[in-house]
């Protein structure tokens, strides 16, 4: 069976749901789908119950659930049709997506624009190639995340966890304040890859020791994890050095070490790709490289704060709802180049002639203090800010003036 939208969006997370209400607020005409993979919308929101979303898109501070309800609940009062429980098998470049599900079976639905929303993933133990046996009780943050706060199951009470990024120090904590003792969270880095307020909060005032320079290099166990080994490494090589071993006796291992864009649907698309974010290339309307294909949130590079990702979101639907109703625009583009510290930039290209403002996202490679980051066009600057401190950890931005855009921007450390 096949159906006809204008819109149709992938993801039913916080990316997809506040893309799929801008495409209706942008283009009230437009007939919007919102495919979900899971049996209710949300995304990995429904299992963050703890609190701190929502203080800069809302300006109070909510929880997980609370911050996805206040979309879901604007979802509803609208005519925008969701699919849950559905996979989506295939996007092609004639935006035309193949998708499965129990009640309707095989479809396809042909757009007028997409929109991916499809979040993240973690790395797990594979990606790793931690030595060792393979025994029960190493599991991703996450995946501890979701067992704890949705199923009511503990993974275990002695735990380890290896990664600093923001689930692990969350999870850090919500297993202290359910019993469980946290003996050490180890991160190869020499600074953490998490938000600096997560360190307080879930360490610092839980008394839970942090190892920076450090990793696990064997987990020892047959049926169960009886212990893990940790040992210090060079921070030049990140190479464990020999002599630094340290058992420490525990049931469960959490990994926390980093965070993938769930891009095999984009990948298959063949939509040009960036091998920093491993996100695809956008530009400030976060159209890709296939004409009417966007990209927003997680799935483009990974966020902070989901604030950010819902921003974000909106820029994508409602784009992807004016490409759907009024047809593209025939352009080219200016690239946007990351330089002298700076990673990576969201977006990687600016359309010629745009105008209005853009935010201009980027990360830097190593922390840096009272360093101020421009962006340039040719000798033009366009834009400076100053911060007394920057991290990778945390996702930056900068505002440019797109009129003022003449040729190749280049973001870089001052």
């Amino acid at each position: 069976m096949s159906c006809m939208v204008d819109v149709a969006i992938v993801g039913g997370g916080p990316a997809g749901l506040a893309a799929a209400l801008a495409a209706k607020e942008a283009k009230p005409e437009a007939k919007v789908l919102v495919i979900e993979r899971d049996k209710k919308l949300g995304g990995i929101l429904r299992q963050c119950i703890h609190n701190g979303f929502g203080l800069h898109y809302f300006g109070e501070e909510l929880t997980g659930p609370e911050y996805a309800q206040r979309f879901i609940d604007r979802v509803e009062k609208t005519d925008i049709e969701v699919w849950t429980d559905t996979m989506v098998l295939d996007v092609s470049q004639k935006r035309e997506i193949t998708c499965v599900n129990t009640e309707l079976g095989l479809q396809k639905v042909e757009a007028g624009a997409v929109v991916l929303a499809m979040g993240c993933r973690e790395r797990t133990r594979g990606a790793l190639n931690i030595p060792g046996t393979r025994p029960a009780g190493v599991y991703t943050a996450g995946c501890a995340q979701r067992l704890v706060n949705m199923e009511g199951f503990m993974p275990g009470k002695e735990i380890v966890i290896l990664g600093s990024g923001d689930i692990g120090l969350i999870m850090a904590r919500r297993m202290t304040w359910e019993g469980a003792k946290v003996k050490l969270v180890a991160e190869i880095m020499p600074y953490s890859s998490g938000l600096n307020r997560n360190i307080v909060q879930c360490l610092v005032d839980n008394d839970i020791p942090l190892k920076f320079n450090h990793t696990v290099t064997a987990v020892n166990g047959r049926e169960r994890v009886e212990s893990v080994t940790v040992s210090e490494v060079d921070p030049a090589t990140r190479r464990p050095i020999p002599g630094t071993e340290e058992t420490i006796p525990c049931d469960t291992l959490l990994l926390s070490v980093g965070l993938i864009p769930e891009n095999e649907l984009s990948l298959a698309a063949g939509i040009q790709m960036d091998r920093v974010t491993s996100g695809a290339v956008v530009d400030e309307t976060r159209q890709t490289s296939v004409p009417g294909v966007f990209a927003c949130g997680n799935v483009l590079h990974v966020h902070d704060l989901v604030d950010n990702v819902s921003a974000e979101a909106t820029l994508a639907g409602a784009a992807a709802a004016r490409y759907a109703i009024d047809g593209p625009k025939a352009t080219e583009w200016y690239a946007v180049k990351a330089e002298n510290g700076v990673r990576y930039t969201a977006p990687q290209k600016l359309s010629k002639g745009a105008s209005g403002k853009a935010e201009l996202f980027f990360r830097v490679g190593n922390p840096v203090k009272n360093a101020a980051v421009e962006a340039r066009c040719g000798d033009k600057v366009l834009a400076r800010r100053k911060k007394n401190i920057m991290t990778p950890g945390e996702m930056e931005k900068i505002e440019i003036d797109l009129a003022e855009v003449q040729g190749e921007v280049v973001v870089t450390l001052v």
